[in-house]
């Protein structure tokens, strides 16, 4: 039996790279899937397309997720097309590199509004039909391992993934009397096209060497752990946190 069989699943920044695999993660364990995408129109109808190849539902939606109604659409447009929402997948992100002394205040408030505030809008949103509907559901969000650690160009970015999981650790108190559970999904160093420029060969070498199981991470990597926080597996879990970084934080060597 697939492990998400009849469930729909919303996944923000669905387009490419973590989101993508998610998504297509999910569809190949049952899910129905509802796409967001931000402006890669064409990437996220070839997701859309390789789902229903699959034999599931899909449908992509264009929104800003760092605005409130972008998240009350999405979630509207599942309940239309699929019946309900039982999974929500809380992974759009952005992380444009830059100094802290200089930091611009635009660049702060963008990457908090995607980051941070985009993930309470989706899981607000998502949860509040999940209440309605009554049977319970999963929300996960896509948080990092820079929430454990700094990064010299990352200040506004490494907040933002802290505090997805603070707001994951107070929703599951908030929401577990409805059978609503909320975790967060913390990846490593994985090879997508927020830091492909950044991952010059020299980084990559040193990457290699300080993982234990020697390689950089891959989109597909990640989408193991949401399927199962998404499923009755992880039926007991929520508040947690599960770091998928090749067992790069542990080596301190």
């Amino acid at each position: 039996m697939l492990l998400l069989e009849g469930k729909s699943v919303i996944v923000t920044g669905a387009s490419r790279g973590i989101g993508r695999a998610i998504a297509l993660g999910c569809a190949q364990q049952g899910a129905n899937v509802a796409l967001n995408f931000a402006g890669a129109a064409d990437a996220a109808e070839s997701v859309v397309a390789e789902i229903r190849a699959l034999g599931r539902r899909a449908f992509a939606r264009q929104g800003d997720i760092a605005e409130p109604a972008t998240a009350g659409a999405l979630v509207d447009a599942a309940v239309a097309e699929f019946g309900g929402v039982d999974v929500c997948v809380a992974n759009a992100g952005i992380c444009d590199f830059h100094a802290f002394l200089d930091l611009p205040p635009e660049l702060l408030r963008r990457t908090v509004g995607v980051n941070f505030e985009g993930t309470f809008f989706v899981a607000q949103a998502a949860a509040r039909r999940m209440v309605e509907q009554g049977r319970g559901g999963a929300i996960i969000a896509i948080s990092s391992i820079s929430k454990l650690v700094g990064g010299e160009f990352q200040s506004h970015y490494t907040p933002t993934k802290a505090a997805q999981h603070s707001l994951m650790q107070s929703a599951a108190i908030a929401l577990g009397r409805h059978g609503i559970r909320c975790n967060s999904v913390l990846p490593g160093t994985i090879v997508t096209d927020i830091n492909r420029a950044d991952l010059t060969p020299e980084k990559t070498a040193y990457f290699e060497k300080r993982i234990p199981l020697g390689r950089l991470g891959q989109p597909e990597d990640i989408a193991g752990s949401v399927v199962f926080l998404a499923s009755d597996l992880a039926r007991y879990v929520t508040g947690a946190e599960i770091l998928v970084d090749g067992g790069m934080f542990v080596n301190l060597q």
